[in-house]
C-alpha cells in the first residue's frame, strides 16, 4: 500500500518539534505520533527504524529552510560581486535564526549522528548534497569564491548560529555586521 506523502511530511514536522523541544533522547516513534495527533504506530509505519526517522528529519529540515523565491529572484538579478554574496549569506543566516527550532533540531541530529553510524551515513549524504548545491549555485550565479570558500562560510555560519542559539560569547554584536565581515574575510573578489 503506497504511503501518503502528506502524512510523511506531517510526521517529520512533528518529529522536528519533538526533537527541538525534547532533544534526541525524547524523540521516539510514539512521541512523534502524539505530537502529530495520530494513532500509535503511524510513525513506525513510515519510518521503520530510528535512523530512518532521524534521517527523514534531517531531510525535512532542509526542505523547510529552502529559500523563498520571492527573496532570491531580485538578488539573482543583481550584478555578481562581494556585496551580493554578503546579501545571500545574510539571507541564509536570517533563515537559520528565524527558524531556531530547525537549527536546534539540526544540531541535535548532528550530535546524535556521532553515536549512530546509520544516521551518520544518512545525514552526511544530506549535508554533502546541500553543500554541493551551494557550491553549484555560487558558481552559476557568478559569485566570488569556490568550494573552499563555501566550506569556510559553512563553518563560520554554523559557529555564528551556535553562538546565537546557545550560551555564547556573552558579548553583544550585530549579526548583519558580523556576517558581512565573515564574507569579506573568507571570500576574495577576483
Amino acid at each position: 500500500m503506497p504511503r501518503n506523502p502528506e502524512r510523511r511530511t506531517q510526521l517529520a514536522d512533528a518529529g522536528l518539534t519533538v526533537l527541538a523541544e525534547a532533544g534526541a533522547r525524547g524523540l521516539t516513534h510514539r512521541a512523534v505520533d502524539a505530537a502529530a495527533g495520530l494513532p500509535a504506530g503511524t510513525a513506525s509505519n513510515y519510518f521503520k527504524t530510528r535512523d530512518a526517522l532521524l534521517g527523514a528529519l534531517g531531510e525535512r529540515i532542509f526542505e523547510r529552510l529552502a529559500p523563498d523565491e520571492a527573496v532570491i529572484e531580485p538578488l539573482a538579478k543583481r550584478e555578481p560581486g562581494i556585496e551580493l554574496m554578503i546579501d545571500y549569506v545574510r539571507y541564509i543566516v536570517e533563515r537559520l535564526l528565524n527558524r531556531p527550532e530547525l537549527s536546534l533540531a539540526l544540531l541535535e541530529l548532528r550530535l546524535e549522528a556521532v553515536r549512530r553510524p546509520g544516521l551518520h551515513e544518512i545525514l552526511s549524504r544530506t549535508l554533502r548534497q546541500g553543500f554541493d548545491l551551494d557550491v553549484a549555485y555560487n558558481a552559476n550565479a557568478g559569485l566570488p569564491g569556490g568550494a573552499e570558500e563555501i566550506r569556510l562560510l559553512h563553518f563560520a555560519i554554523d559557529g555564528l548560529v551556535l553562538d546565537q542559539l546557545t550560551p555564547g560569547t556573552g558579548r553583544p554584536y550585530d549579526v548583519d555586521t558580523i556576517t558581512a565581515r565573515l564574507v569579506r574575510r573568507l571570500v576574495r573578489e577576483d
